[in-house]
C-alpha cells in the first residue's frame, strides 16, 4: 500500500504523469487543490492567516482573497516565508488525514499527491517513495512557452526560484524522463508503476 510523492520543476509533465497513473489505476490527488481547502473559512490556517496579514485579505464572502494575499506575500520575501510556516503544515497535516482515512476504510491502491513544492515544503516524511519527473531546460521553455503563455524571461525568472533539479534528485526514489513523445513518457510511467505494485506486493510478503 504505497504513498508516493511525485514532484517535478515547472513545465515537467508532472501532471501528464499524475494522469497517466489514475489511468493505472492509482488514487491520485493534487496538493494544490488540497492547500486551497485549507486556506477556508472554519479550517486549521484561515483565523492564521487573518491573523497574520489582516483583514484585508479576506474578500465580500468571507473566504481567504487569494489573490490580495498574493500581492502582500510576493512583494515581500519575509511575508512569503511567513504565509509558507502558516499553511505548509496544515496542508500536511490534511494529507496526512485523508492517507489515513483512506486506508482505513480499506484503500489499498497506490495513493499518489502530485506536489511541486513536496521537498520544499519538507513533506517527505508522508510519503513512502518520491518520484520525481524531469525534462531538458529547453523542453520546459518551449512547453510553458506554449501553455501558460509566460515569456521566457518569466520563465527563467521561475526556474530560478524553484529548488533546483540536483537537490530534487537527492531525494527521488526514481526519476521518469520526460524529453520524448506522449507514448514514451506513457510506457516509462507504465513501467514503473508496475514495478512499485511488485515492490509493494513483495514488501507486504
Amino acid at each position: 500500500m504505497l504513498t508516493i510523492g511525485l514532484t517535478g520543476g515547472i513545465g515537467s509533465g508532472k501532471s501528464t504523469v499524475a494522469h497517466m497513473l489514475s489511468e493505472l489505476g492509482a488514487l491520485v490527488w493534487d496538493a494544490d487543490v488540497i492547500g486551497h481547502s485549507v486556506y477556508e473559512p472554519g479550517m486549521p490556517a484561515y483565523d492564521d492567516l487573518v491573523a497574520a496579514f489582516g483583514k484585508a485579505i479576506v474578500g465580500a464572502d468571507d473566504k481567504i482573497d487569494r489573490k490580495a494575499l498574493g500581492r502582500i506575500v510576493f512583494a515581500d520575501a519575509a511575508d512569503l516565508k511567513r504565509l509558507n510556516a502558516i499553511v505548509h503544515p496544515r496542508i500536511f497535516e490534511r494529507m496526512a488525514a485523508m492517507v489515513s482515512e483512506a486506508r482505513g476504510a480499506g484503500e489499498r491502491r497506490p495513493i499518489v499527491i502530485e506536489a511541486a513544492i513536496l521537498i520544499e515544503a519538507g513533506w517527505q516524511k508522508l510519503f513512502d517513495e518520491i518520484w520525481l519527473v524531469v525534462t531538458s531546460h529547453e523542453r520546459v521553455i518551449e512547453r510553458v512557452e506554449r501553455y501558460r503563455k509566460m515569456t521566457r524571461e518569466q520563465i527563467e525568472a521561475r526556474i530560478r526560484a524553484q529548488l533546483s533539479e540536483a537537490e530534487r534528485q537527492k531525494w527521488a526514489r526514481l526519476v521518469i524522463r520526460n524529453d520524448g513523445t506522449l507514448d514514451d513518457l506513457r510506457s516509462r510511467t507504465a513501467a514503473v508503476f508496475e514495478q512499485a505494485l511488485a515492490r509493494s506486493a513483495e514488501a507486504r510478503g
